[in-house]
């Protein structure tokens, strides 16, 4: 890929701010500079940063509709009432749905949860679920992740009998459901000050509200914060604010006390002994929950995540890891496909965004698929599958581009759509496909800007190898966690060269393990470059190059640090290709 790298050096005043911040904070000017590009600016700033406090999450009860949510719950558990946990079958709402119901369980006994099945009765509240509630006699459904835009399902329910709490993230319509309660912080009239909780940090600030009324210490929430890192991370959001001080200690517990359930997906992932980051929920762990809704059912994933007998749950953890292997070889054979398509459609090679379908594609991996194409083309993307007479499918965007605007721009195409600014899932005719592709390309073409087309590389800082130490290495893991809003910081270096030691390695011989000194030093720092074997020639060549790169403790080697090479240049040419 060809990147584009973007790099603003900082102004003399943003120097100068860095470097009495980083007398305070006992920190290099260089990471106090990453700091100030943050929005942190001063000694108390950092210090929450670095240490974000579980007192300092914001009062539950300044969401809308909270007080009557607590309220509901109350009545119902005073009144014997069934309760069911309702949720989506993705991660967040997998995660949602185990949080809230494992808190609650504890206190309350005549509960149970339910994941719509993907395939039979498709995203969010269905009226089959509806039914099976009122049949099995519950009175109040807690509905996670999903439920905003259900105004038809929720009046069904109402006439039924049962009674609904929303508790998602997703935009709202200007008409909302007939709920008891709706907590949602994208609200319009929200009174809530953080906007960007995901569907699990909905349902634990529902459940900090309902402990908080009925005098339950605190303590009882934090084993069930692991659930909400691992949401936070799979989900994509934010990692600023309330969403940072819950993922932050969300991690400790994963790290120090997982849930049973979650602790038999790290063993299988191969990843107990090891510190977890945010990664290895987004590439390991994550999947693994995502993949029982994406070829079978959600309830299973939960059913894992709510065990408490560690050997079932390793029995259920492999068995989802069988689905996680199938949708593995899906997801490859349709993205292959779907690639083969594009190449061959002379009217999207210019297009800014791609639509597409075929109406033997897997539902459950469609998503999956839109996002490899936008990584692949930068382009927003749309893939559609064919189900029940009907396109069905998943949008993913751009950094920058709000996929769920162009959406809403064709609403009158569509019978049903929902998500956020990234992310949007969708339902039509099939015959209105050909009118929405060519809808969807013409606001994407009149939105869109040049540089959200185009693969880049915000480098946050440029620094010498004298400038790499054990310390800055150190001082960088208090960043985490990584996530949106808050990136793992990208460093460039200019002018390095083989120290005369680097090689292509892998199976395919597809990596260059380097060893490298710059000109300015003679530290001689190791690197991975992955899938950048064609740059081996030149730098075997003993020119100079330039490098962007994260900077990484080698997983083998604790305390040595191992630079992760996003891109490499020849210096002094920005758009040569090796």
């Amino acid at each position: 890929m060809n990147f584009k790298w973007n790099y603003e050096p900082p102004t003399p005043e943003r120097k100068q701010a860095a470097k009495e911040l980083a007398d305070k904070i006992g920190m290099s000017p260089i990471l106090a500079d990453l700091l100030i590009q943050r929005g942190i600016k001063t000694e108390s700033a950092a210090k929450r940063f670095f240490r974000p406090m579980l007192n300092e999450l914001i009062d539950p009860f300044l969401m809308n509709d909270m007080d009557v949510a607590v309220d509901r719950l109350n009545d119902a558990m005073g009144r014997k009432e069934r309760i069911m946990v309702y949720g989506d079958y993705d991660v967040d709402g997998c995660t949602a749905v185990a949080l809230v119901y494992k808190f609650l369980q504890q206190f309350y006994s005549n509960i149970e949860y339910y994941i719509p099945d993907r395939y039979d009765e498709g995203y969010g509240v269905s009226k089959k679920g509806i039914d099976y509630a009122a049949e099995n006699g519950v009175k109040l459904i807690i509905v996670l992740d999903c439920g905003i835009k259900a105004i038809d399902e929720i009046a069904y329910a109402k006439e039924r009998g049962v009674d609904f709490i929303i508790c998602d993230h997703h935009v709202p319509d200007e008409e909302m459901p007939p709920a008891v309660a709706i907590l949602n912080p994208k609200r319009e009239d929200s009174t809530y000050p953080f906007k960007h909780l995901c569907g699990c940090g909905v349902g634990f600030k529902f459940m900090q509200a309902f402990a908080k009324n009925n005098g339950i210490p605190f303590s009882r929430l934090i084993p069930l914060l692991d659930f909400c890192a691992v949401s936070i991370a799979a989900d994509i959001v934010p990692v600023v604010g309330e969403n940072r001080t819950l993922a932050f200690h969300g991690l400790k517990q994963l790290n120090q006390s997982p849930s049973i359930g979650l602790k038999a997906i790290i063993e299988i992932c191969g990843l107990t002994g090891r510190e977890l980051t945010m990664s290895d929920i987004v590439f390991k762990i994550g999947p693994r929950i995502n993949a029982s809704g994406r070829m079978q059912n959600g309830t299973e994933a939960v059913d894992l995540l709510v065990e408490k007998d560690f050997a079932r749950a390793l029995a259920e953890a492999n068995h989802v890891n069988e689905y996680n292997d199938q949708r593995r070889d899906i997801d490859k054979q349709m993205t292959e496909e779907a690639n083969e398509i594009v190449a061959r459609l002379e009217s999207q090679q210019h297009m800014q965004s791609i639509v597409l379908y075929d109406e033997n594609w897997k539902k459950g991996v469609v998503g999956i698929v839109a996002s490899r194409l936008t990584e692949m083309y930068f382009r927003p993307t749309v893939v559609l599958t064919i189900i029940d007479g009907l396109a069905t499918g998943s949008a993913r965007s751009v950094a920058g581009f709000d996929i769920y605007d162009a959406i809403k721009s064709c609403r009158d195409l569509l019978l049903n759509f929902g998500g956020h600014t990234y992310a949007v899932g969708l339902s039509m005719k099939q015959e209105n496909i050909p009118e929405f592709r060519r809808r969807f390309q013409e606001y994407v073409s009149n939105h869109i800007l040049p540089e959200q087309t185009q693969a880049l590389l915000d480098i946050e800082e440029e620094v010498d190898f004298k400038d790499i130490t054990k310390k800055m290495l150190n001082d960088l893991k208090k960043f985490a966690p990584h996530g949106p809003c808050n990136p793992k910081p990208l460093f460039c270096t200019r002018n390095v060269y083989d120290y005369g030691t680097s090689k292509v390695v892998g199976r395919n011989q597809e990596h260059i393990k380097l060893e490298l000194v710059d000109s300015k030093s003679s530290n001689v720092m190791n690197g991975i470059a992955f899938g950048q074997s064609a740059a081996a020639r030149y730098i075997k060549s003993k020119r100079s190059f330039d490098i962007v790169y994260t900077i990484e403790e080698n997983t083998y080697k604790r305390n040595e640090i191992q630079l992760q090479i996003e891109d490499i240049c020849p210096s002094d040419v920005s758009e040569e290709s090796f």
